[in-house]
């Protein structure tokens, strides 16, 4: 049996118009004569989408019956007896209602595709699992349905439903998306314009980089090698000197050419030779890379053409721009071609700009000597001694004569100096030895013959191949030390680069992975602790091509591909200490955030011993002086005077019962022990007795409840505490003639109740301040108890796993939010729905 295809309408956020988009393709197909049934649709209530489900045929859902309510759901099995062509099958991240076929829907849609019956579904992007960070990063919510990234990846098409931000604003507030009573609130949180644009690039993103994946998928299943241009990668070489300006923006402006086109600006730290790369220049050609939307890289290479060439090949690059040669026309005829000419002829199918500047041929030094002797120059070194000797003795063959003897040997002297410059002691050691024999053959008496008659020409024979030598030594050992001089700065250029990375914000532990590949030219870098990776850059490879390095008492660095030579391992090193220092910082951070509680704790604890000294001694006193005064037996009190003292009294010992509570409360949430017992609440039910309790009247306060709001999971006892402190609080700030509003709304899965004032409000930077325990605002009013009633009341509604924020009443005065979880049914195992995480389930 041929297996279905999946068809996928993506979206940005909930109301773009995936659900109409997928109703209008199927209506489409089944005039060109598909048969197609309606699986499972959610119309949340718009007329308009309904609509579109007129002429198309419905599969009744199946009904699941939990914990005595009645839920309904795709009915699989009537879909693949019914056998359509096409299913349209609505929400694919949604979870199924306990007792269901799958646990989730997008399960259900493979048993469809299985079947042999192709499918049309949607989602938005918050649903996608390896997003949900991302999304909550920029949304502040949580999703709780999501959908396996392979499962969408795997999908036949993945179709952008695209709406501007702008036009989904104007259709929430025109109540396309959601009720009148949810446009507010939803407006003012998800729905944000910054929000809504970020997601809508996530979504863009996400899509071209599953185009990018399809197009691979496609060349390897077609074993396509060439290289495509299917989008402009494009990489600029900067070797840290003042062109590297008018480089990147030239690699900027190729790269803008073509949508979606790629800048990598790459600096090659050699491994040898002297090097004039400014750290200073490379930092600000750094962020210039940046701020044009590119990224900055840092390779170390022995060969810098070739060191290039393979970052451009392993990055698929399509374009490689290079500034022309800074070295003169001498410095280049006598030191051979450059970088920019090798590249050329290494580059293959990549497309070599050579930009002009500046900077280009203004050198006018010979070529500097490499401080590490290459194998290149130590076989030029016996090239030289062979060739070179024998035109160098027919030269001097000419000019013989008894009285040049010493010239002679001088002439020898030179060159065998000469062959220790190019090619260092071996070739110089080679050529003192053929000179000393050729010297002695051709013109020392007897002539022809490879015999010393004075003993002192043997000792200035022992002389001259010793100063060769000496001198090939003194030239091998300064070109090791400038060979090591140019490592070291190599690596501490990549130190600071790691630094930098690490300065700037990015993830400590995945810069110092990501720069270690890339630096030494692994395949693949993993960061394990056990046998667990936390880190990873790159793919591992066989483990014939694997090293590992203890980081630490407990993690290990597991690099893939090449082994590293001895020097690697040095500057390796460093950056392995690097590692050591960021996880022992976090496990210190770990430790100190495990001590924040008992610091916090004794906070409290000296703030409570303060309190008790200075709010309860004025009830307490005020009691005891209405009671001495009632017992006093020299005291005649009338009626009058005897019924103010009790009151006095008893107004006194209440306001210590409350002071006494709210210490309580405030130590058991600090212990940790506070009783929350959760049940299915209504806020109706929680206002009418907090309106009681604080004796207001029908006026006091504007009430704005929906006659459908549904209930909350709560403490009663507790909620209702919390709502009499807000109301409270803003009956005691707003004026005589606007009293509060009360208004309850839904939104995100969760039930909102806010209180609003048009009081003075309280400043931005003082509204942390506020739910701190023992503050009043402006700590200048000790007639209103200890400063516990908005620390006790998030305190109670966080026990109760809802929240309690204070916002900018627009106009002027404060708002308090309290939001506390939908609940929809009795059971705590019913299956919960955002609003921001699906666009709802309608059962």
């Amino acid at each position: 049996m041929t297996r279905g295809r999946l068809r996928v309408f993506l979206g940005a956020a909930p109301g773009v118009g995936k659900t109409f988009a997928m109703l209008e393709e199927g209506a489409r197909l089944r005039d060109a004569g598909i048969d197609v049934v309606v699986g499972l649709v959610e119309t949340h209530g718009r007329a308009a989408t309904a609509a579109l489900t007129n002429g198309l045929e419905i599969v009744p859902r199946a009904t699941v019956e939990h914990s005595g309510v009645t839920l309904s759901e795709l009915d699989l099995d009537a879909i693949i007896a019914r056998k359509p062509e096409l299913a349209l099958v609505d929400e694919l991240a949604h979870t199924n209602a306990p007792g269901s076929t799958a646990a989730k829907r997008w399960q259900d849609v493979d048993t469809l595709l299985d079947a042999g019956i192709d499918v049309l579904s949607t989602v938005n992007i918050q649903h996608i699992e390896s997003l949900t960070d991302v999304v909550e990063r920029i949304t502040g919510v949580r999703q709780r349905e999501t959908i396996p990234d392979h499962v969408l990846r795997a999908a036949d098409q993945v179709e952008l439903v695209d709406l501007v931000p702008q036009a989904l604003r104007a259709r929430l507030s025109a109540g396309e998306v959601y009720p009148a009573d949810r446009i507010d609130a939803a407006l003012s949180h998800y729905f944000r314009l910054g929000n809504l644009t970020a997601l809508r690039e996530l979504a863009l993103l996400w899509l071209a980089d599953d185009v990018d994946s399809a197009l691979g998928a496609y060349r390897a299943a077609h074993e396509i090698n060439d290289r495509w241009d299917a989008r402009e990668r494009v990489v600029v070489a900067l070797t840290g000197g003042p062109e590297g300006d008018t480089l990147i923006r030239r690699g900027a402006r190729i790269a803008s050419r073509s949508a979606g086109g790629d800048l990598v600006a790459v600096h090659v730290a050699t491994q040898d030779g002297l090097r004039d790369a400014d750290p200073g220049v490379l930092a600000n050609q750094r962020a210039l890379v940046e701020r044009l939307g590119g990224s900055y890289h840092q390779v170390l290479g022995q060969d810098i053409p070739e060191a290039l060439v393979t970052f451009a090949k392993a990055s698929n690059a399509t374009q490689l721009v290079v500034g022309v040669s800074r070295r003169s026309r001498v410095s280049a005829l006598l030191g051979g071609p450059g970088i920019g000419a090798t590249v050329i002829r290494e580059s293959g199918d990549i497309d070599v700009h050579m930009v002009a500047h500046a900077a280009a041929g203004s050198r006018a030094a010979l070529p500097r000597f490499r401080g590490a002797l290459t194998v290149r120059r130590r076989v030029l070194g016996f090239v030289l001694a062979l060739v070179g000797g024998p035109i160098l003795t027919w030269l001097l063959e000419l000019v013989r004569a008894p009285e040049t003897l010493t010239p002679t040997a001088l002439t020898y002297q030179l060159f065998v100096v000469i062959v220790a410059l190019l090619g260092g002691l071996w070739p110089a050691v080679f050529a003192a030895v053929l000179s000393g024999v050729t010297l002695d053959f051709f013109f020392i008496a007897p002539v022809g013959s490879i015999t010393i008659s004075d003993p002192s020409h043997l000792v200035a024979l022992v002389l001259y191949v010793a100063i060769a030598a000496l001198v090939s030594v003194v030239v091998d050992q300064a070109a090791r030390r400038s060979r090591s001089a140019a490592r070291a700065g190599a690596e501490s250029d990549l130190l600071a680069t790691v630094a930098g990375s690490v300065i700037r914000g990015e993830n400590a532990l995945q810069a110092l992975v990501s720069r270690t590949r890339e630096a030494f030219g692994l395949v693949g870098v993993r960061l394990l602790r056990g046998r667990e990776a936390v880190v990873t850059d790159g793919e591992p490879a066989d483990e014939a091509h694997t090293t590992r390095l203890p980081v630490g008492a407990d993690a290990t660095l597991e690099l893939s591909g090449r082994h590293l030579e001895a020097a690697d391992r040095r500057a390796l090193g460093a950056i392995i200490a690097q590692m050591e220092a960021v996880i022992e910082r976090e496990q210190l951070r770990l430790a100190a955030e495990e001590m924040l509680p008992l610091e916090q704790t004794d906070r409290v604890r000296s703030a409570l011993l303060a309190a008790v000294g200075h709010d309860l001694r004025r009830p307490l006193a005020a009691a005891t002086a209405a009671v001495t005064a009632l017992n006093a037996p020299n005291m005649d009190w009338n009626d009058g005077d005897r019924e103010q003292l009790l009151e006095t009294a008893e107004a006194s010992l209440a306001s210590l019962s409350g002071l006494v509570t709210n210490l309580l409360d405030a130590s058991r949430l600090q212990a940790g022990v506070l009783a929350v017992a959760l049940a299915p609440t209504a806020y109706d039910d929680v206002l009418l007795l907090a309106l009681d309790e604080l004796g207001l009247g029908p006026g006091a306060v504007h009430l704005e409840l929906p006659p459908d709001a549904p209930n909350v999971l709560a403490d009663a006892v507790l909620l209702q505490r919390v709502v009499v402190n807000v109301i409270g609080n803003a009956l005691r700030f707003s004026p005589a003639d606007e009293p509060p509003v009360v208004r309850v709304s839904t939104f995100q899965g969760a039930v909102e109740l806010r209180v609003v004032d048009r009081g003075p409000g309280v400043p931005a930077e003082r509204k942390d301040d506020i739910f701190v325990p023992f503050q009043r605002l402006g700590d200048d009013d000790n007639t209103t108890g200890l400063g516990l009633g908005l620390a006790l009341s998030r305190g109670f509604m966080e026990g109760m796993g809802g929240s309690l924020d204070a916002e900018d009443t627009p106009g002027g005065g404060l708002t308090m939010v309290l939001r506390l979880e939908e609940r929809r049914g009795p059971d705590a195992d019913e299956p919960q729905n955002d609003d921001a995480t699906a666009e709802g389930n309608n059962h």
